[in-house]
């Protein structure tokens, strides 16, 4: 067999592997997310962690400079070379794929969150607006402590450096109940790409090969916080998008800070309402009214920042990206997003707020 078609033929036998994977979510726990990942990772962050800039980034950046200019040097030769070329590009695609799996994505075949906290799935409508009642009276009761004002938003007084920092003690607390939440070794930055990030409508990524969470530094700040965590928690092996928004919330409300936990309860409330905008439109606007003033200006503030990048270019992104998902082992693809309120739900049943 030619040398040529062999880095194909591997992406045959891993797409063929990944497709039995789901079927054995213990190994993938045990072998891969709690034991060889966890030494990836944290050599990851030993490596990159105190390197002042995104090294992600940087790598990102190369590699697309590198593709185009190899495109535009093989554009004469397409039409008749095309299938050695074509051999080439599947034989690159295998390499990242490979490690793209090896170095992070494998944490999608993992044991569910749900199970692993035995937390139920399922909620009644009833238990949704007891929630969001709850969680309602809980953020005002944290607005009022911050503002001393019904009608003043909340405007986060540290810099972003600083927020990186504090971040951690919400994670030290949470982890004190589950351990599996510890997180070591930061590594989170400022993405180079804020812009583009927006235009694409994200608030950050996790780089899977350097193991740095990248953060859209133009966001509101405070909602800053919460983005962060999500990001911290894929970093700690965490791959389906509500499992991180569910972690990335607790990681902020057990934060002694009252800025992280304003950041973390209206951040679920913006979700149940938006729940409840679509489900029931009456119950809706009887909870909005109960919501302080100050909060809606910050639910408002986040609108327009991200109204002001809105086009068709973050609609594509979001369908790239919701394929993307559903074919990594998450069926709801970006709607996977809200159903961290299932967690949030059933979690807090038995919990005070």
């Amino acid at each position: 067999m030619k040398s040529k078609y062999i880095l194909p033929l591997l992406l045959l036998v891993q797409i063929f592997i990944l497709k039995l994977l789901p079927f054995f979510p213990d190994f993938v726990e045990g072998f891969y997310s709690n034991n060889l990942f966890v030494r990836i990772s944290h050599l990851s962050r030993k490596l990159l962690g105190k390197v002042p800039f995104s090294v992600g980034d940087c790598i990102y950046a190369v590699l697309i400079l590198s593709i185009i200019i190899w495109f535009w040097k093989i554009q004469k030769t397409w039409r008749t070379d095309w299938k050695d070329h074509l051999l080439k590009i599947l034989g690159k695609v295998s390499v990242f794929y490979f490690f793209f799996h090896l170095l992070w994505a494998f944490n999608y075949y993992r044991e569910p969150l749900f199970e692993k906290m035995e937390i139920k799935r399922e909620y009644s409508d009833a238990d949704l607006l007891a929630f969001t009642k709850r969680l309602i009276v809980k953020t005002n009761e944290i607005q009022f402590k911050i503002t001393k004002n019904e009608s003043a938003k909340i405007v986060f007084p540290y810099s972003q450096k600083e927020a990186f920092k504090m971040n951690l003690n919400g994670y030290d607390n949470l982890a004190k109940e589950y351990p599996f939440f510890k997180y070591e070794i930061p590594s989170v930055k400022k993405s180079l790409f804020s812009v583009p990030l927006t235009y694409m409508g994200f608030g950050g990524y996790l780089n899977p090969f350097t193991n740095e969470a990248q953060i859209n530094d133009l966001l509101p700040m405070y909602n800053f916080p919460v983005t962060t965590t999500h990001e911290m928690a894929h970093q700690i092996g965490f791959a389906s998008e509500n499992e991180c928004n569910f972690i990335g919330v607790l990681a902020s409300i057990k934060n002694e800070n009252l800025y992280y936990q304003y950041s973390g309860y209206s951040f679920a409330l913006r979700y149940c309402l938006a729940i409840w905008q679509v489900k029931n439109e009456k119950i809706f606007n009887q909870l909005k009214k109960s919501v302080h003033i100050g909060i809606l200006k910050n639910y408002q503030e986040s609108q327009d920042f991200w109204k002001q990048y809105d086009t068709v270019i973050d609609e594509g992104f979001h369908f790239v990206y919701d394929s993307f998902l559903k074919s990594n082992n998450q069926k709801d693809g970006m709607d996977s997003y809200s159903k961290f309120i299932d967690l949030m739900v059933n979690y807090y049943k038995t919990r005070n707020l």
